[in-house]
């Protein structure tokens, strides 16, 4: 027997409200609902998504995103090593 599974996330990386300045990052896991509100998966459906969804970031820096076979990396390098720092620490 064989069968998929389809992960579909947005990594954001950028500033909170409290306390005002710092950084955060966060995984936002999509489902259907997410999906259908997104659209065809494109980099401005994406950013219009992001904008209207992520209320616990002052500002949005960089963001990547894994939707079905698409791929949006991070625009900048630094922002996958922020979003590592912020969310798994001093793990290794």
């Amino acid at each position: 027997m064989k069968f998929t599974v389809e992960r579909n996330w947005i990594d954001v990386v950028g500033g909170i409200w409290m306390p005002y300045g710092s950084k955060c990052a966060m995984r936002y896991d999509l489902h259907s609902y997410e999906l259908e509100c997104i659209g065809k998966p494109t980099r401005k459906n994406v950013e219009r998504w992001i904008g209207t969804h992520t209320g616990d970031f002052s500002s949005i820096e960089d963001y990547r995103a894994v939707i079905g076979e698409k791929e949006f990396k991070w625009k900048k390098e630094e922002s996958e090593c922020i979003f590592n720092d912020c969310v798994y620490g001093d793990s290794e």
